[in-house]
């Protein structure tokens, strides 16, 4: 034995006897959990026994007699390879008349002067030990006759009048006829009740073999060999019959069971006779192993219910028959286990958008996991038909949008215990090329420029390739790849070709083509470039039943090279006037070899295409009706489906005229049931597309094909197509329907699923029904209408979204085919608990007063339980929109009104109000109202405004203002003159002059110290004079500029109205105009 493996190493390099292994060897393996057993594995020693010495006397034959040289060579293991040839060692030559049978012998259907030697020599080749043996050499002589009489054909093989022939299911089938006679006879192979397998027939040895490979039960039948010379001809019937070993239908598979849980081990076995179904348990016969209560045995079947811990074991199915056995091992693990997430944690998928993808959720447990999928949040459950939920666990989605993208979350659930992961998707913009590259027609030595550019995501890394001729650009430093584009410099006739650029990411790709082509330069300012004239001279040559030779003479090209040449046809015999395409060749060929169908009138005509574009029509050949014959393929779309439950439309498309290849086209409808039945039924007809097979049982599947048949033969055997009968109304309803309430607006229902066979057809789903009987707040019923949920067929539970709070439901379930739906499971009703009420009915505001206000409501619409009241909240809102401080205020259910004091008069206040239940409050509504001002201030505020004393006072302001303002415009224009001291002492430097306020008044100089400044002002050394930071100073009231004095000792500035001014005076002022200025200016 092998270390550590099961492998069982036999040596006999040491001189043992190979003999002392053969027999019949199994592998048992066992551990903790089972046993389990392999096949039978048989040894035996390949022999290569010597040939027995025996004298052969030497075969003499009159010339034109059959001979049979024998060769029978010892039995090998495994047989040996037999082949003759003479003693320089070539092969004996073979042909229709000398030929080897498969028993070795050679046969001479007759027998010529030139076959008169003496070694013809029988080799054997053993391949497993590579020894050949050779027979004693054998002499032929032939005798000369004169006068050779010709016969009639006689089988050498089969010798008997009548054979059969047994062959076992997949294995290969060899008939075999060798007849003689005088000519040297042909042989034929027909089956009397049917056609060969086209694809697995062959005929080998000169056609006196016929071997079919991998035989199935139709093969069987009765096969005729003929054999005919100018004589006669002959025929011999073989029947063969086709027997099977065992093989599977279904085999067992390994079976994971939680305790308590229910399983089914099924082992099917076809076979010919019936195989026998044998079971065993950990390598003993189930009838000798331990009881276990959980299990039962049902022929092919094991059925366990309620499993136990520890009553894990390998089961082994055995199915023989007299030509063999299968054996299959399948461990029953009763395993309790909670879930694990078996995918990568935080995985990323990327997908291009419009694409599907699928996120994967491989998990395992013991019970097996439910699977649920959220996304972002585990707020709701992905449910829809944009999301498709396979069994393993894959999420689906068909058609990937941008939002789409982010985290999804797998939850695995049993009863152990939960299991969760993260996986993220990424949906990324397809990649695509906005501007295509052009087609060129260029002069040779220019530059072209083809153009690619791409859109694409900006997350993934592109990658730009150009191919010529879909291959590698050349290396040559004239093709220069940018990002974009691909340039061409100076380019030759061998730059001619197509130009690919492909745009790859990581996900996907995008490609475009051109066109280059290369003219010669010439002299000519401008080219003109037309479409081709039409081709001329059409002939029809090499004439055949499928084809014909079609040449014709190209038009003028017109300055632009014929890319190719177009034929069409005309069938005059089913579509007249009506043109086909027919195929294309290059424009460099003038002659097509056209590939033709039978029973077709033809004529012919040729367009030509370049650049600019197609050509005329040509005109049309002479007409080549070619000979009907068998059609050679049968009609396409071939369906079975039912339309009633009793019935089997099978329909399909027809064939054109063109396919017909012959007259009388018909249909042979061949139909029979599945598994059940071996014989197919059939009918001919014609001139339809379908055909109604009654009086089927429901919804059972059928193997049915369609053949096409004319006069002059039948199609090649049609593919067989499965389909099924049509449906019924189920007939069960699903049963144990429970309703788990959620919430206030979300049931859960569950149910058990009803079983296959009353199903009648293919379930579709179920079906809840479910209606809103009352409001319980209500004693009298208020039914609202039915509403309906679908769930698909492999659910057995769902939810009811929408329910109304504090309301009695009724509901019942039906199973539903592509018929109609089943009957209803019993009503059942539940209910829902309160939640919050809805927004009160109204609220509105009533008898406003100076500081009150009452206020009425209506109940909510929606209770949604029993109220347990109502709140009250409010607070004042000021002229600027801001709010108060909130008072809250709880009333009584039953109340409807209130009236609240205490408030302030003249002044907005906001409402809010809701109802409650014990559950919580409601949403709220709002409203706004005023309470009343008061009268006694409100007439005040009128007097005041309308007193004569107060519009007295108003009057006299005003006019007091305005005699201000004319003085102050008069003392402006005049200005007083003043006595100054020379001009060059004006401007002295008043830093190195003393200054006393108090002796200086405004607009006059003192004799003795007229080189002080104003007083509250500076003079600086340029003669300026700048206003300080009295509010009082004049400056204010000017446009700017600063007041200064005139040489005769005036004061001048923004009072005299100038604006002259040196370049040398200070800056100006950046305060506004005076309204006193304004004044001035009006004026």
């Amino acid at each position: 034995m092998k270390p550590h493996s099961g492998t069982l190493i036999i040596d006999i390099s040491g001189g043992q006897k190979a003999e002392a292994y053969e027999g019949v060897y199994q592998c048992t393996a066992r551990n903790k959990h089972g046993t389990a057993v392999s096949n039978n594995i048989v040894i035996r020693q390949s022999r290569s026994p010597l040939w027995s010495k025996e004298k052969i006397d030497p075969f003499i034959v009159q010339e034109g007699a059959s001979l049979v040289l024998p060769c029978r060579p010892p039995a090998g293991l495994p047989p040996p390879i037999i082949f003759w040839m003479d003693m320089s060692f070539q092969r004996i030559p073979q042909s229709r008349r000398v030929s080897q049978a498969l028993n070795g012998d050679l046969y001479f259907s007759n027998v010529i002067l030139d076959d008169s030697r003496n070694d013809y020599i029988c080799y054997a080749r053993f391949p497993h030990t590579q020894t050949i043996q050779q027979k004693q050499p054998i002499t032929v002589r032939v005798i000369n006759s004169k006068s050779s009489c010709q016969r009639r054909p006689m089988f050498l093989v089969p010798s008997e009048t009548g054979s059969t022939k047994m062959v076992l299911r997949g294995q290969v089938l060899e008939l075999e006829c060798i007849a003689e006679g005088l000519p040297t006879p042909e042989i034929s192979w027909s089956k009397v009740s049917g056609e060969f397998p086209s694809k697995r027939t062959t005929f080998h040895n000169f056609h006196k073999t016929l071997r079919i490979t991998d035989v199935s039960e139709a093969d069987a039948g009765e096969y005729r060999c003929t054999a005919k010379n100018r004589l006669a001809s002959v025929h011999h019937i073989i029947g063969v019959t086709v027997k099977a070993a065992p093989y599977w239908i279904t085999a067992p598979r390994n079976l994971v069971l939680a305790p308590s849980e229910t399983g089914v081990l099924t082992c099917r076995a076809g076979g010919n006779p019936k195989p026998t179904i044998t079971w065993s348990m950990n390598g003993i016969p189930i009838e000798n192993s331990p009881k276990d209560p959980s299990r039962k045995v049902e022929d092919d079947t094991i059925i366990f219910t309620d499993v136990r811990t520890g009553s894990s074991a390998v089961y082994q199915c055995n199915a023989s028959n007299e030509y063999g056995y299968l054996l299959s091992n399948a461990f029953v693990n009763v395993l309790a286990e909670p879930p694990r997430v078996l995918t990568p944690s935080d995985k990323v998928y990327q997908v291009i958008m419009n694409k599907p993808a699928l996120l994967d959720c491989a998990s395992f447990g013991s019970p097996i996991p439910r699977i649920t999928w959220f996304k972002d949040t585990r707020s709701s459950v992905l449910e829809g038909d944009s999301y498709v939920f396979h069994q393993n666990g894959t999420l689906e989605i068909h058609v990937a949008q941008t939002t789409n993208s982010g985290k999804y979350t797998c939850v695995a659930t049993n009863s152990l215990g939960i299991s969760e992961n993260h996986v993220y998707l990424e949906v990324k913009e397809p990649t695509r090329i906005l501007r295509q590259p052009e087609y060129w027609v260029v002069q040779r030595n220019r530059d072209v420029v083809f153009e690619c550019k791409v859109k694409h995501d900006p997350s993934l890394t592109p990658t730009m390739i150009w191919l010529k001729d879909n291959g590698e650009l050349p290396d040559d430093e004239r093709f220069v790849v940018d990002s974009d584009s691909l340039t061409i410099i100076d380019v030759t006739e061998n730059d001619e070709g197509t130009y690919t650029c492909i745009m790859n990411t990581t996900l996907d790709q995008d490609s475009a083509s051109a066109s280059l082509t290369v003219v010669e330069a010439t002299p000519t300012p401008a080219i003109i470039y037309e479409q081709p004239d039409a081709p001329t001279d059409l002939e029809l040559t090499d004439q055949r039943d499928r084809s014909v030779q079609l040449t014709w003479i190209p038009g003028d090209e017109h300055n632009s090279p014929i890319k190719k040449f177009l034929i069409q046809y005309e069938d005059a015999l089913h579509q007249p006037g009506i043109w086909h395409n027919l195929t294309e060749v290059p424009g460099i060929k003038t002659t097509a070899h056209l590939k033709l169908s039978p029973y077709v009138q033809y004529t012919f005509r040729v367009l030509a295409l370049n650049n600019v574009g197609y050509s005329q029509p040509s005109y049309p050949s002479r007409s080549y009706k070619t000979k009907a014959a068998a059609p050679d393929e049968n009609p396409s779309e071939v369906e079975a489906m039912g339309t009633h439950h009793d019935n089997l439309v099978i329909s399909w498309k027809p064939l054109t005229g063109l396919q017909s290849n012959g007259p009388g086209l018909q249909y042979k409808v061949m139909w029979k049931q599945m598994d059940v039945e071996n014989q197919w039924a059939s009918v001919t007809v014609a001139n339809v597309s379908k055909f109604v097979v009654s009086g089927t049982p429901t919804f059972v599947p059928y193997e049915v094909k369609v053949q096409a048949l004319n006069d002059y033969g039948s199609g090649p055997e049609p593919k067989v197509v499965v389909g099924y009968s049509g449906e019924d109304f189920p007939l069960a309803a699903p049963n144990n329907v429970q309703v788990f309430v959620q919430n206030s607006t979300l049931a859960e229902i569950h149910w058990m699923p009803v079983p296959p066979n009353s199903v009648r057809g293919r379930l579709k789903g179920y079906r809840v029904y479910y209606m809103k009987q009352r409001d319980q707040h209500k004693h009298n019923g208020h039914h609202t209408e039915q509403q309906v949920l679908n769930f698909s067929a492999n659910k057995t539970h769902g939810k009811l979204p929408g329910l109304h709070p504090y309301s009695s439901y009724k509901l019942n379930v039906r199973v539903f085919n592509n018929r109609g739906e089943g009957p209803p499971s019993p009503t059942l009703q539940f209910e829902t608990p309160e939640g919050v009420p809805g927004p009160p009915a109204f609220l509105k505001v009533t008898n406003p007063n100076l500081d009150s206000l009452t206020l009425e409501w209506g109940p909510p619409n929606e209770h949604n339980g029993k109220l347990t009241g109502y709140t009250l909240k409010y607070q004042p809102v000021n002229n600027t929109n801001e709010l108060g401080p909130l008072e809250e205020l709880a009333l009584a259910a039953n109340e409807t009104s209130v009236t609240l004091p205490n408030l302030k008069y003249s002044t907005r206040y906001k409402f809010y109000f809701n109802a409650k239940t014990l559950i919580g409050p409601g949403p709220s509504i709002t409203e706004e109202a005023i309470t009343v001002m008061d009268e006694a201030m409100a007439s005040r505020q009128v007097d005041i405004a309308t007193q004569g004393w107060f519009i007295g006072l108003m009057c006299a302001i005003a006019l007091l203002i305005l005699v201000l303002l004319i003085v102050c415009f008069i003392k402006r224009n005049k200005g007083g003159k003043y006595p100054v001291k020379e001009k060059e002492d004006a401007h002295a430097d008043p830093e190195s002059q003393p200054m006393k306020d108090d002796d200086v008044t405004f607009g006059e100089y003192s004799d003795s110290e007229d080189h002080k400044p104003l007083k509250g002002s500076r003079t600086p050394s340029n003669g300026t004079v700048k206003r300080d930071e009295s509010d009082d100073s004049l400056v204010d009231y000017g446009e700017g500029g600063d007041g200064q004095f005139n040489e005769d000792g005036s004061f001048i500035g923004q009072y005299s109205g100038k604006k002259e001014r040196d370049t040398a005076e200070g800056h100006e002022s950046s305060e506004a105009p005076s309204p006193v200025n304004a004044m001035n200016s009006f004026v």
